[in-house]
């Protein structure tokens, strides 16, 4: 008996039960829909040649200089939250203030 204590879960014999009862229909779920997967995993890879990836193509280019277009874009993403954090900050403030305001008035 010590051997199936190997294959208990969390220490109980439910939780096992059920964790291996999801896996079952999992596993069955996905043989059953084999083929869609197959064709959805086929269209995906497809669509992803298609795309436009934001670094440079060409073999001779190496280093950083490939990821340009990759490294430009984050920094302008990073600045852009950056100056977002600060907006709500300062609004967050401002109205912080303006309640403590209001609250301390009937003190």
């Amino acid at each position: 008996m010590q051997f199936l204590e190997f294959f208990k879960i969390g220490g109980s014999w439910i939780t096992s039960g059920i964790v291996y009862a999801l896996l079952v229909v999992g596993v069955v779920v996905v043989v059953r829909n084999y083929g869609k997967i197959s064709r959805f995993t086929g269209e995906v890879k497809s669509e992803l040649r298609k795309a436009s990836w934001p670094w440079e193509s060409d073999p001779k280019i190496k280093g950083f200089r490939k990821y340009k277009e990759l490294t430009d874009s984050t920094v302008v993403v990073l600045i852009a939250v950056i100056l977002l954090a600060g907006f709500v900050q300062f609004w967050d403030f401002f109205h912080v203030l303006i309640v403590s305001f209001f609250t301390n008035l009937g003190r």
